[in-house]
C-alpha cells in the first residue's frame, strides 16, 4: 500500500513548514509533495531531509490546484490514498496507521478526517452541514451572539464528537482521501482559487462514497483564519464561496436541503 501526501505552501515559514514535514518523516507516508506557490524557492532546502519529499516551485495556481498536480503523481505512482495536508498541521504516527487501518476495513468510504483540536486543547467544530449562502457569507458579518444559534446547527455542535458520522462536508485541513475515488468523482475544481474548493470536493465525495469523521484518530489545528485577519483574504474567500454557490445553487439546491435534512435527522436534531 502506497501512501502519499501533499502540502501546499505560499512564504510559509521555514520552522512552521519543518513542524509538519517532522510529524511526515516519523509517520507511514512514503512520499511528500511539497507544492509552493510563493514566489521565490527558499523552501527547496526542505527537499534534503529525505527521499521521500519532492518539492515542485510552481506558479501561483491556488490551493486546489496546487493539490492537484501531487495528486495526480500520486496516481501515477500508485499510490492507494492521499493525504491534503495544510501546513498548520500536526499530528502523529498513530493517527495515520489508525486512519489507513480504518480505510482499509471500510471500503465504501471515500474521505475521513479524525477529531482535531487547537494547540490548546479546545476542540474544534469541523464536522458540517452542507453550506447556505447565510452560513458561509451573511453570518460573518453579524453580531456573534446573534449568529450563535445557526453556526451550532451548521457545525453540529448538538451531536457528540465522540461519535462517527457521515458528513457532507469535512475541513480541507487534512484530507485523508481514497485515490479510487478521487478516480472516480474527481479532483479539486481548480475554477476555486483558494476557499470552497474542500466543500465542493467534499460534497461530490459524499455523493458517491460515505465521507466520515472518525474520533478514533487526532490531530492538531493552529488554525490561523487567514480571511478574518486579512483584508486581501477576505475578498478571495468572498470570491471563491460566491463561485460554490454559482455552481450548486444559492438558495434553490434540493440536493443540499436533502442531504441536509437526511444528516439531522440521522443525528436527532430536533430544535
Amino acid at each position: 500500500m502506497m501512501l502519499t501526501a501533499s502540502v501546499v505552501t505560499y512564504h510559509t515559514s521555514l520552522p512552521e513548514a519543518g513542524a509538519v514535514l517532522d510529524c511526515v518523516l516519523r509517520s507511514s507516508i512514503d512520499k511528500l509533495y511539497i507544492i509552493d506557490n510563493s514566489r521565490n524557492d527558499a523552501l527547496r532546502i526542505l527537499e534534503k531531509r529525505s527521499s521521500k519529499i519532492r518539492y515542485i516551485h510552481n506558479a501561483n495556481i491556488g490551493y486546489g490546484g496546487a493539490h492537484n498536480l501531487a495528486i495526480r503523481e500520486a496516481m501515477e505512482l500508485g499510490a492507494k490514498y492521499h493525504i491534503v495536508l495544510n501546513p498548520d498541521i500536526r499530528f502523529s504516527q498513530e493517527t495515520i496507521e489508525s486512519l489507513a487501518c480504518y480505510m482499509d476495513a471500510h471500503e465504501d468510504v471515500g474521505q475521513i478526517m479524525p477529531k482535531v483540536f487547537y494547540p490548546d486543547g479546545r476542540l474544534q467544530y469541523l464536522c458540517k452541514l452542507l453550506p447556505t449562502p447565510a452560513d458561509l457569507i451573511f453570518r460573518r458579518f453579524l453580531p456573534t451572539g446573534w449568529a450563535k444559534k445557526s453556526r451550532e446547527r451548521f457545525e453540529l455542535r448538538f451531536s457528540d464528537y465522540d461519535k462517527e458520522k457521515n458528513i457532507p462536508f469535512l475541513s480541507g485541513c487534512f484530507m485523508f482521501l481514497r485515490v479510487e475515488a478521487l478516480c472516480k468523482v474527481g479532483l479539486f475544481d481548480e475554477r476555486f482559487f483558494m476557499y470552497g474548493e474542500d466543500i465542493d470536493l467534499s460534497r461530490r465525495m459524499h455523493l458517491q462514497y460515505r465521507t466520515m469523521y472518525y474520533p478514533g484518530a487526532s490531530i492538531v489545528h493552529l488554525h490561523e483564519a487567514a480571511s478574518y485577519k486579512n483584508r486581501r483574504m477576505l475578498l478571495i474567500h468572498i470570491r471563491n464561496i460566491i463561485r460554490y454557490f454559482n455552481k450548486w445553487g444559492w438558495f434553490f439546491d434540493a440536493q443540499r436541503r436533502k442531504i441536509n435534512r437526511r444528516l439531522l435527522k440521522d443525528l436527532n436534531y430536533n430544535r
